[in-house]
């Protein structure tokens, strides 16, 4: 019980410090066989870099390069929530126990997530991702 708990205080703060968490599960050997086409690496590489491009411009005279390199001013400014997914990110803190560094993190990777989508404004469904990568971990603990 005290390794456990150890473990726990441990790994928290740790794990807090990761802004990507994914859990893959085995796939199935249908899955394995299928030949339907996939996206190829030459078209993620145009989105990630077209994202790149965006993020350069957005920040072209700050000194910043990357949405990581925010801080809490930038975030501010170019990470604004509508109240809806305000709503969304309150519900995940209540529920996953989320600390205020991860609130930041959460920010970064959204609008990450949304200039790989290439949209402006960051959406439910950009902050419905990064929550998963936020949460990986309470929900495979729960």
């Amino acid at each position: 019980m005290e390794r456990q708990r150890y473990l726990k205080r441990l790994s928290g703060p740790l794990l807090d410090r990761i802004d990507l968490k994914v859990y893959v599960h085995d796939l199935p050997f249908e899955d394995l066989a299928q030949t339907r086409p996939s996206e190829s690496s030459a078209d993620i590489r145009q989105r990630v870099n077209r994202a790149r491009a965006v993020q350069q411009a957005r920040f072209q005279g700050t000194g910043l390069t990357c949405n990581a390199d925010m801080t809490t001013t930038e975030l501010r400014q170019y990470c604004q929530l509508d109240q809806e997914s305000l709503e969304l990110v309150r519900g995940a803190f209540e529920t996953y126990h989320l600390t205020a560094r991860s609130y930041d993190r959460l920010l970064r990777v959204a609008r990450t997530i949304a200039d790989l989508a290439g949209e402006e404004r960051i959406g439910m469904l950009h902050l419905a991702e990064a929550l998963q990568y936020r949460t990986v971990d309470s929900l495979l603990q729960g």
